[in-house]
């Protein structure tokens, strides 16, 4: 790693009291009631801090910088696109980075999702989804169709659109409940990931749909894995249940892979669990390798038919930053870096597989300690779910004295660390969780 300066004491306290009194930061008060930690540089898994100190980022960037930090390939990505264009419009214009990208996720994804809409984040791209299926449901004759079913314990975003999807009791967009649409919520999936499927469960997924499937529009939900809303897992027979649900009354099924694709579950997709195709699939995240905004809504022929034969003529959105020609470039060579289309040789199943092992031993210990309710590992992800709310900040000094950067919330200390990580980086992000659990 490059040596970077540390910053004087002076200069770190000045910029620590500007940021506390003009920077909102996300999910807090303003003024800040906690200072945020001053970052002068990354590279590979490790952020250097502004006092000096190196922590292994155990969170990749909110789950997106799998590659890790200021890596030379998706560098070079960034600054050969920088010397032809940064941005140009993509109404009424086109560009190599964007169709290639767009052909690079046609041929990951599943077969029938043949059509890509580009999107500024991840956010933006559920809100597209939802567009879809209301617009889709419209075309065909049905407009009384408008709402959406989904699970309790979901999350897929804090616009409107998202916000009215995700869990209206437990989440963190009740403030809003007067105001947001109202959809149709089934509790959450019981169980775990290898849990047998409960029939009752089962029977009030189908009760849900029949009921009201003359004013449903589609299904949405994050596939196997419920990330910001609970980090929960569930068995996979419940997304092949929702899939036949759809099909049988004429819904529309969305999956939200924003935070599941490219391997972080140990498939590339979160569909593979189950072995479904959805007709809207969300991407983001990891998409351009954490380093820029970017995301993608997936369809099938028969929406995109749909939509565009309606009474709109198309699909009613357009962002300023659509198809953004950096990020479309870089999400290229992140792809093609993950899945060894670079012929660099990179195995991205293997690399996961590693850390899900590492995760399973050195989280073990925290089975049993007084405070925690549960500990599960799934692909690149551990999670240690406690009795009551942690306190972030108590939770962050124990993990930074131990020279490892996480961001709990809620009941959860939890990792998603970079596909990059040796062993033994893994390994000391689960001793300083191990060692936050010890401290509660």
């Amino acid at each position: 790693m490059a040596e970077h300066t540390a910053l004087p004491p002076e200069e770190i306290e000045r910029l620590r009291s500007y940021d506390r009194e003009h920077v909102w930061h996300p999910y807090g008060p303003m003024p800040a009631k906690a200072d945020s930690h001053p970052v002068v540089a990354a590279e590979g898994v490790r952020l250097v801090m502004a006092d000096g100190r190196t922590l292994i980022d155990g969170m990749s960037s909110w789950w997106a910088a799998v590659h890790g930090y200021n890596h030379p390939v998706l560098n070079a990505a960034v600054t050969d696109q920088l010397g032809r264009m940064a941005h140009v419009m993509f109404g009424g214009l086109t560009h190599p980075p964007a169709i290639r990208l767009a052909k690079l996720l046609v041929e990951l994804t599943p077969e029938p999702l043949t059509k890509v809409f580009f999107a500024d984040s991840g956010s933006v791209s559920v809100e597209v989804a939802i567009k879809m299926a209301l617009q889709y449901q419209r075309a065909r004759g049905r407009p009384r169709r408008h709402r959406l079913m989904t699970v309790r314990g979901g999350y897929h975003g804090d616009t409107f659109g998202d916000m009215s999807v995700c869990d209206p009791v437990n989440g963190m967009h009740h403030l809003f409940a007067g105001i947001l649409p109202r959809q149709l919520f089934a509790a959450p999936p019981p169980g775990g990931y290898d849990a047998e499927p409960d029939p009752a469960y089962l029977e009030e997924l189908a009760t849900l749909a029949a009921r009201h499937a003359d004013e449903l529009a589609a299904i949405i939900v994050e596939p196997v894995v419920q990330g910001a809303g609970g980090m929960r897992f569930y068995a996979p027979a419940y997304l092949r249940a929702l899939r036949e649900l759809a099909d049988e009354h004429g819904l529309l099924l969305i999956l939200d892979e924003i935070a599941t694709g490219f391997g972080r579950s140990g498939a590339f997709w979160g569909a593979d669990h189950a072995g479904v195709v959805p007709d809207i699939m969300c991407v983001g995240k990891a998409l351009t390798g954490g380093y820029m905004t970017m995301a993608a809504t997936l369809c099938t022929d028969k929406v995109a038919r749909g939509i565009s034969e309606g009474e709109g003529g198309g699909l009613m959105h357009g962002p300023t930053f659509m198809g953004n020609p950096l990020a479309a470039a870089v999400a290229c060579a992140s792809i093609e870096l993950l899945t060894g289309r670079d012929g660099r040789g990179r195995d991205w199943r293997a690399e996961v597989g590693a850390i899900e092992t590492v995760l399973r031993e050195g989280l073990a210990p925290a089975r049993g300690l007084p405070g925690v309710r549960d500990v599960r590992v799934l692909g690149a992800i551990g999670v240690i779910e406690t009795e009551q709310p942690v306190d972030v900040a108590a939770v962050q000094k124990v993990v930074m004295d131990h020279g490892v950067w996480l961001r709990p919330f809620n009941r959860l200390i939890y990792t998603m660390p970079p596909y990059v990580c040796t062993a033994e980086e893994v390994a000391q992000i689960t001793t300083a969780m191990v060692a936050a659990a010890r401290s509660l």
